[in-house]
């Protein structure tokens, strides 16, 4: 299990590094004897925000890194077409392994993974969470389908601070869809809209999002 241990910002990069070792050490987690390897989460430690997708797939395993099969590469056209560079984002999963021929994980799975994740969040310490799938989405709001709150802003409460939690279709479901494919892009271009109206907001108020 992680150590939950609240660590400065300042050392945001090296948290992450720690956890990533003592996750790689964690003979318990449930996907890991048919992993290649652990797809842990990639990105910008300092960014403030954060897109959390569901769980590796074929490349991703064999990578090590989230997001960069097909689905991937549509994340980064997404990104491209609201002009937001990945490299300014941080990426990772709900779980770090991939399930046996891409199946849905488990809740029982989801769960072992929780609290790698929860550590994550914690030292990036984000103003916007961005969830691609209902398996990240169920994470911060339950009891909703996606259908019904795709792209819409969800202010919570996350450690006691204040959080926006946007959920999206997870690009593998536009890949299948035209329909969901539309929808994905509009949602991204509310996603600027967003991002452009917190970064306007008085001082003190401001989201210092990249």
């Amino acid at each position: 299990m992680p150590n939950l241990t609240k660590q400065q910002p300042h050392n945001k990069e090296n948290e992450l590094d720690k956890l990533k070792i003592e996750m790689s050490k964690d003979k318990s987690l449930p996907l890991l004897k048919n992993a290649t390897r652990l797809v842990f989460g990639v990105g910008n430690p300092e960014s403030k925000f954060i897109f959390i997708g569901e769980g590796p797939g074929y490349w991703e395993d064999q990578k090590g890194e989230p997001f960069v099969g097909n689905a991937g590469k549509l994340l980064d056209r997404l990104l491209q077409s609201i002009k937001l560079d990945r490299s300014k984002i941080y990426i990772t999963n709900v779980v770090h392994h991939r399930p046996p021929e891409n199946r849905d994980p488990t809740p029982e799975e989801i769960a072992a993974y929780a609290p790698y994740l929860d550590r994550i969040i914690e030292i990036i310490n984000p103003k916007l969470i961005i969830t691609l799938g209902r398996f990240s989405m169920a994470k911060f709001l339950a009891g909703v389908k996606i259908t019904a709150v795709h792209g819409n802003n969800f202010d919570i409460k996350l450690n006691g601070k204040d959080i926006i939690v946007i959920p999206m279709y997870h690009p593998a479901a536009a890949l299948r869809s035209s329909q969901v494919m539309e929808l994905m892009k509009n949602d991204f271009l509310n996603l600027s809209e967003t991002i452009s109206r917190i970064k306007n907001e008085p001082a003190g108020k401001q989201l210092n999002l990249i």
